[in-house]
């Protein structure tokens, strides 16, 4: 049984031997089923699978900060481009625009998802992140209505559109990429790295739009001064995209390049025969479940981070500047804890470490906006906090789980359909649905509510999903770290065979 190792160079040793193989009785040479779908197990080099996961998320990072970047500066958009007398109704519009790229990502996902099959995971991160950057940078660019009317908002509509289609094709991508080239035991841990680099793009938006309403007036940040942080998006795309291209021209990319290729070329030739409706109704019941785990990690990621800064100062009247900076710090916390939640999901099992994030917002969810409606900096701190740290055992988990949920022949297509319908459907209009609601009812307690109902069907997901922890992708053969490890899948393979054989 050979193996073979996707991101280390040069030659390989084989585990096993070919010719006992050959040799051997019938029984004995049938394959364990973890190892049925190719015989081999692949081992990994640690430290090019970091290089990898790197620059998934660093383009992740820079797809959030340009998208971020909109959510935090969402009150002062409304005055821009939506005029209007109702500070509520300019919010709706806002969020409305926010919600609208959500409409467009499943289409983008099923275009970018099989075009990463066939020229290259990396080549359509690229693209989808250069995309994403221009549609920021001409946001920043589009005159106010009171400049050219009506032509403002449909401009900031088209440019949001953009932005919606190109990330459509990011997520699908990188956390399959990351999951398919990580070790099996260390899934989790790698995988929460992706997360980590949402966040460190919505703390870089989120920063920057802080640091210009805290220098700037009203006047000038409503004129000229929320033009920026949409104007760094093209400077920071360049930057990015030459980072992932000089990681993509290493010896180490390269040879992992072409040996995916070479290993995967009959599972494209096969892939191209299956159409969306066997990505979609062949996996009906794995698709219900992404459905579900996507919507209950994205309603209260969107919850948190995109809608409580402009809940914070249209419904609680709290300062902008200060709402702004409790979630800059609440999205640092996270940073710090992600990683170790990872390795928690890698020890106990995914399903513990999400189960208990469901239960978490199923319990906690009114005290913690209870407290944030207190109005004191600590109160809101505390409940923020608290969401915060019950949102990571979404983050840190979703990039090793979701993946886990499909076969390979399947997995980039059916992951992409399912995760953009869930945040299309459910994730983006978290903020427009919310605020409308708040607006119907008068009730300002409906985040809350919202996420509990989320989190009763993120509940369900788990109960129904199966463990994937420390296991192989379906599909796909044992993922290890060094020859001894494979050896030793080797030989676990191999007994239930010469049990069977015994028998």
């Amino acid at each position: 049984m050979p193996t073979q190792s996707p991101v280390a160079q040069g030659p390989h040793k084989p585990v096993g031997n070919r010719a006992d193989a050959a040799s051997a009785p019938p029984a004995e040479r049938k394959p364990a089923p973890e190892v049925q779908s190719s015989g081999e197990v692949t081992v990994v080099d640690p430290v090019m699978v970091k290089r990898a996961v790197s620059a998934a998320a660093l383009g992740n990072a820079m797809e959030w900060f340009d998208f971020g970047v909109y959510s935090y500066i969402a009150v002062t958009l409304g005055h821009v481009f939506f005029p209007s007398g109702n500070p509520t109704a300019q919010l709706l519009s806002t969020f409305g625009a926010f919600a609208a790229a959500f409409l467009v990502r499943p289409i983008g996902g099923m275009v970018f998802g099989p075009l990463g099959d066939r020229i290259g995971r990396q080549k359509i991160l690229a693209i989808t992140m250069i995309m994403m950057a221009v549609g920021t940078f001409a946001i920043g660019l589009i005159p106010s209505y009171a400049t050219i009317g009506v032509g403002a908002p449909i401009l900031l509509l088209v440019a949001r559109l953009v932005q919606g289609f190109s990330t459509g094709g990011e997520y699908g991508g990188a956390s399959t990429f990351i999951a398919e080239y990580a070790p099996d035991k260390k899934r989790g841990f790698l995988g929460s790295w992706l997360e980590f680099g949402t966040l460190a793009g919505y703390v870089g938006g989120a920063g920057l739009v802080t640091l210009m309403t805290a220098l700037l007036s009203t006047e000038d940040l409503n004129s000229w001064g929320w033009r920026i942080p949409f104007l760094v998006a093209g400077p920071m795309g360049i930057i990015g995209l030459y980072l992932r291209m000089r990681l993509e021209e290493t010896p180490a990319f390269a040879q992992l390049e072409k040996e995916a290729r070479t290993k995967e070329k009959a599972r494209r030739e096969a892939e191209k025969r299956i159409g969306i409706r066997e990505m979609i109704f062949g996996q009906w019941r794995s698709m219900l479940l992404c459905i579900g785990l996507v919507l209950v990690f994205n309603v209260t990621d969107y919850m948190l981070l995109s809608y409580m800064p402009s809940y914070l100062t249209s419904e609680l009247k709290y300062d902008e500047t200060h709402g702004l900076l409790v979630v800059l710090g609440v999205m640092v916390l996270m940073m710090g804890v992600q990683p170790f939640a990872g390795r928690l999901s890698d020890r106990f099992g995914r399903r513990p470490v999400i189960a208990a994030g469901c239960l978490g917002f199923l319990v906690l969810s009114v005290p913690a906006l209870l407290l944030i409606r207190q109005g004191s900096l600590l109160a809101i701190a505390l409940g923020m906090a608290a969401l915060g740290l019950l949102l990571v055992a979404f983050t840190s988990t979703m990039p090793a789980t979701l993946p886990a949920l499909f076969p390979t022949r399947v997995r980039y297509g059916s992951l992409s359909i399912g995760f953009n319908v869930s945040v299309s459907l459910f994730g983006g209009t978290t903020p427009l649905v919310v605020t409308a609601l708040i607006g119907a009812t008068g009730n300002k307690m409906m985040p809350a509510y919202y996420m509990m109902a989320a989190a009763v069907i993120g509940g369900i997901a788990v109960l129904l999903m199966s463990e994937s922890a420390r296991k192989p992708l379906p599909g796909s053969p044992p993922a290890v770290e060094n020859e001894a490890e494979a050896r030793d899948a080797v030989r676990a393979a191999r007994r239930p065979a010469t049990a069977a054989s015994t028998a």
